[in-house]
C-alpha cells in the first residue's frame, strides 16, 4: 500500500467499519440502535483531501504525543529538546506533522475483523528525539467491540502517548448536536487547564462542578458555561485523571444517545480521558449524509497525562530503549 491513501473495510458480529490508511483514521464505523437498524457514528469525510483540509484531527491516530506540550520543549536526561509548535508557542497532538497527517501501512487481519498499520517515526520529527517503531491494531470483537491495541519502541529515550480522536455522535446521520448524548467518566479529578489549554499542574476534585460525570448526566444538563473554566473554552476540552485500575483495561466512561438508544463504552488502561465537546468544529460538509459544525460529535480520547514530559507529579511519559509501550482503548457497543 506504500505512500498511497487506501481504504480498508472489515466486519465482525454486528459491527461495521473502515480504516484509512491516511492518518490511521477510522473511516466509518456502524453498530445497531435499539430496532438493530445499523448506522455511522462517527465522523469524517469522503476523501484524503477533506481529512487533510481539517485541522480537527477527525478519526485519526494520534502521536508522538497525545494533546499539549507547553511552550513546545521539556527537557529530558539534561538535554532540553525543542519541538515543533503548532498551537500559538504550544505543540498539540504531535504537530503539524503528526501521526494523524501520515500514512500508515496496513495490513488486513488474516479473519477480515480488523486490520494492523504500522508506521516509523523518524529521529527528530517534529523536533522528537529518536526513532520510534509504532504498531496499532483494531480489532472487531464480537458481538460489538472494537479494540485498538498501540505498540510502539524506540532507539532512544521519548516522551510517547498515543490516542484515537474520533469525533462520536451515536444519533448517526445526518446528527443532531451531541448535546442530549448522556455521560458517565469514571474520574474523581479532574485537571484545570489554563487559556492556552496547558495544565496548571493540578488534580482538582470534581465534586460540586461540571465536571462531575461520576453518575450520568445529559451533557447539556452538566454545561455552565458560566463556570470560569468552561467559559475559557466554550465547553469542555479537559483532562480527567481515571480511577486506577489493577492491571488490564477498567471502565472509563459510558455514552448514552437517548432517541436511538446506542450506547457506548469505554474500557482502558490509559490513566487519562480527554473530553471535548467539539465546540469548535468548523461549519460545512461532511461524509455522506453529515453536516459538522459545533458540537456535532465529541471526543473521548484515552491517553497519557498532557504536558507529562514537563510535569513531574504526572504519571511518567517516557519509552526508553528496550522497553515496549503498550496500550489498549476497548469501545463497546450496546442499546437500550
Amino acid at each position: 500500500m506504500g505512500e498511497r491513501d487506501t481504504v480498508i473495510p472489515f466486519a465482525a458480529g454486528e459491527l461495521r467499519a473502515a480504516v484509512r490508511t491516511w492518518g490511521g483514521t477510522l473511516a466509518r464505523l456502524e453498530a445497531p440502535d435499539r430496532n438493530g437498524r445499523l448506522a455511522d457514528v462517527v465522523l469524517g469525510f469522503d476523501s484524503q483531501a477533506g481529512y487533510a483540509a481539517s485541522p480537527a484531527h477527525v478519526g485519526g491516530i494520534v502521536g508522538r504525543y497525545a494533546n499539549r506540550i507547553a511552550e513546545s520543549r521539556f527537557t529530558l536526561d539534561g538535554v532540553v529538546y525543542e519541538l515543533a509548535p503548532n498551537e500559538g508557542r504550544h505543540q498539540l497532538h504531535g504537530g503539524a506533522g503528526g501521526f494523524d497527517r501520515r500514512i500508515w501501512h496496513a495490513t488486513p487481519l488474516a479473519d477480515g475483523s480488523g486490520v494492523a498499520l504500522e508506521r516509523i517515526s523518524a529521529d527528530g520529527e517534529e523536533g522528537y528525539p529518536g526513532t520510534l517503531r509504532c504498531r496499532v491494531e483494531y480489532r472487531i470483537r464480537p458481538p460489538r467491540a472494537l479494540a485498538l491495541t498501540y505498540e510502539a519502541t524506540c532507539d532512544r529515550a521519548t516522551p510517547v502517548s498515543l490516542t484515537h480522536h474520533a469525533y462520536w455522535n451515536l444519533a448517526g446521520p445526518p446528527g443532531e448536536p451531541i448535546l442530549d448524548h448522556v455521560l458517565e467518566i469514571a474520574a474523581d479529578r479532574y485537571v484545570p487547564v489554563d487559556a492556552e489549554h496547558i495544565p496548571t499542574g493540578a488534580l482538582r476534585d470534581v465534586a460540586g462542578t461540571p465536571f462531575d460525570f461520576r453518575t450520568p448526566r445529559a451533557i447539556c444538563a452538566a454545561l455552565d458555561l458560566a463556570h470560569p473554566e468552561l467559559a475559557l473554552h466554550r465547553g469542555y476540552d479537559h483532562p480527567f485523571a481515571l480511577r486506577p485500575g489493577t492491571g488490564g483495561v477498567r471502565f472509563a466512561a459510558r455514552l448514552r444517545e437517548p432517541k436511538s438508544g446506542r450506547v457506548l463504552e469505554i474500557e482502558t488502561d490509559a490513566p487519562c480521558l480527554q473530553l471535548y465537546g467539539g465546540q469548535l468544529l468548523a461549519e460545512g460538509p461532511g461524509k455522506a449524509g453529515w453536516r459538522h459544525r459545533a458540537s456535532a460529535g465529541l471526543c473521548l480520547e484515552a491517553q497519557g497525562f498532557p504536558d507529562a514530559p514537563n510535569r513531574p507529579a504526572f504519571p511518567p511519559s517516557i519509552l526508553r530503549p528496550g522497553e515496549v509501550y503498550r496500550q489498549e482503548t476497548v469501545y463497546r457497543f450496546g442499546a437500550e
